[in-house]
C-alpha cells in the first residue's frame, strides 16, 4: 500500500540534521506498519520493540538514561548488533513508558548517527500530561487515514492518480465520472488502512463496515482504559454528538447537542483528549483574513469533525445503497459528509494551516478558509454540481484574496476572481 509518508521518512534519513522521529496518529491509521515498511526498503536491519506490557523495557529505562548503557541493553533484548548507520530502531507505544520519551533528547544529542522512528497511539496524550518532553530535539510527521489520492492508488488507479498531480483537468474531465465513482466509494470506505486494503481485495461494502464498527469499538475500549475516569461519559458524548453536528445548517459545535443545558467548561478537556488522540479535527473559528490567520483564531467557536469520513458514515448507519444511489432523506447529510471529506483532504496537505469564517452578524460563513504561510485562501465546499458563491463573493469584496476556491462536482474551471476546483481534486490546492 501506498503512502506518501514514505517519501517524507526517505527524506529523514538523507537529512544531515535528521532527529529522532516521532510519528502522530489516532490508532490504526497505519503507523506501526509503516516503520516497518520503512525498515524493510530503506535499511539492511530494523529493530522493532513494543513498549505496550514491555516490562523489561521499562525497567531499562528505569535507571539513568546513559545512551551507551542505553544501547547495550537493547542489543541485548534485540539479541544482535545495532550498527549505527545501517539499522532503524522502532519505539512503538512509546509513550507506554514515558523515561523512553525523555532519552531521545541524549540520543539526539550523544548518539545522533542512530536512526530512531517513534509512533504511539495516545502520543499526543503523552505529551500534555507533562511527561518529560524532548522539545527542539526530535522531528515530527503527522500520520493520518489515506488521502483520496492514496486511495486511487490503493484500488488500482495509480494513473488517474497522477493525472491529478499533472493537474492536466481537461483529460481528468474526460475520465470524470471514474473519479466521481471512486469518490462515492471512498466517502463509504474512508481512509483507515485496514479498511482499504479490505475493499481493494473484495470490493465487499458489507466487509468494510464490520472492520469500520470493530475501530469504532476500539476506540470506545480507549476511553474507558486511558481517560481520566471522571471524564469518560463526556467523551463518549462528545464523540457520538458528532454526527449530529455536522448535520446541522450551522455546522459551528454547540454544547446543547451533547447535552441540554450543557457549557463549554464541561466539556472543554474531553474535546482536548479527543483531539490530542487525533479522533477530531478541531477547525477554529476566524473573523479576519490576515497572515497569519493563527492570530485571528476564535478559541470560543469551532467545528468538530472525525478523523476519517467512512467512520464518520458507519457512525451514522449509513447504509452502501444510499452513499452511492442517491436518497432523498439523505440530502441534508451529504453537505456534512462532503465537508468532512473536505477538511479530511486539507489536513494532509503540508504546511496548510485550515480554519473557517464567519462575519460577526453571522449572515456570511465560508467553510473552510487555509493559510498557506503566503496567502489565505477561502474554500466553498459544495456537495453537487450547484455553483452559486454568495458567501464567497461577499468575502471576496471584503478581503480581495488573490484566488478564491469553490470546490464541487463540476469540472475544473478558472474566472477572474474564481478557481472550481472539483472535489476530487481538493488534494491539489496546494499547487494553484
Amino acid at each position: 500500500m501506498y503512502r506518501i509518508a514514505m517519501e517524507k521518512l526517505l527524506k529523514w534519513k538523507q537529512s544531515q540534521r535528521r532527529k529522532p522521529l516521532i510519528i502522530e496518529g489516532a490508532r490504526q491509521v497505519g503507523k506501526t506498519w509503516l516503520m516497518k515498511e520503512f525498515g524493510r526498503q530503506a535499511y539492511a536491519d530494523t529493530v522493532y520493540i513494543n513498549f505496550e506490557f514491555n516490562t523489561r523495557m521499562a525497567e531499562l529505562f528505569a535507571s539513568d538514561l546513559d545512551t551507551e548503557r542505553l544501547l547495550m541493553g537493547l542489543e541485548l533484548y534485540a539479541d544482535r548488533k545495532i550498527d549505527p548507520d545501517h539499522t532503524l530502531l522502532i519505539f512503538d507505544e512509546v509513550q507506554e513508558v514515558p523515561r523512553a520519551l525523555a532519552s531521545l533528547k541524549y540520543f539526539y544529542e550523544n548518539a545522533p548517527r542512530y536512526h530512531i522512528v517513534c509512533a504511539g497511539s495516545l502520543l499526543g496524550i503523552a505529551m500534555h500530561q507533562g511527561t518529560s518532553f524532548p522539545v527542539g530535539k526530535v522531528d515530527f510527521l503527522k500520520l493520518y487515514p489515506l488521502s483520496f489520492k492514496e486511495f486511487l492508488m490503493a484500488t488500482g488507479k495509480e494513473r488517474f492518480a497522477r493525472l491529478l498531480d499533472k493537474q492536466d483537468f481537461p483529460m481528468i474531465a474526460g475520465f470524470k465520472q471514474t473519479y466521481i465513482d471512486a469518490l462515492k466509494h471512498y466517502y463509504f470506505v474512508g481512509g483507515m488502512p485496514e479498511a482499504v486494503q479490505s475493499f481493494a481485495d473484495n470490493k465487499d461494502f458489507h466487509q468494510v463496515r464490520e472492520i469500520q464498527k470493530r475501530i469504532l469499538a476500539a476506540y470506545e475500549q480507549d476511553f474507558s482504559k486511558h481517560a481520566p475516569h471522571e471524564i469518560v461519559p463526556r467523551l463518549r458524548m462528545v464523540w457520538n454528538s458528532i454526527p449530529s453536528q455536522l448535520a446541522k445548517e450551522n455546522k459551528k459545535f454547540i454544547y446543547g447537542l451533547v447535552r441540554q443545558g450543557a457549557r463549554a467548561k464541561d466539556y472543554e478537556t474531553a474535546i482536548l483528549w479527543l483531539s490530542d488522540c487525533g479522533l477530531v479535527h478541531k477547525v477554529s473559528r476566524v473573523h479576519t483574513a490576515g497572515v497569519p490567520l493563527k492570530a485571528y483564531e476564535d478559541l470560543k467557536a469551532f467545528k468538530l469533525f472525525a478523523l476519517d469520513v467512512g467512520i464518520l458514515g458507519c457512525m451514522a448507519g449509513l447504509g452502501q445503497r444510499t452513499l452511492l444511489d442517491g436518497n432523498d432523506l439523505f440530502v441534508e447529510f451529504k453537505g456534512a459528509l462532503t465537508e468532512q471529506y473536505v477538511c479530511q483532504q486539507l489536513k494532509t496537505v503540508e504546511d496548510l494551516a485550515v480554519y473557517y469564517y464567519t462575519n460577526n452578524r453571522g449572515s456570511c460563513e465560508v467553510d473552510f478558509v487555509v493559510d498557506t504561510g503566503e496567502q489565505i485562501v477561502p474554500v466553498e465546499v459544495k456537495a453537487e454540481v450547484n455553483l452559486r458563491a454568495k458567501s464567497l463573493k461577499t468575502y471576496g469584496e471584503k478581503f480581495s484574496p488573490q484566488v478564491s476556491v469553490r470546490t464541487s462536482m463540476s469540472d475544473y474551471k478558472k474566472e477572474d476572481w474564481l478557481v472550481n476546483l472539483p472535489l476530487y481534486a481538493i488534494e491539489q490546492i496546494g499547487k494553484l
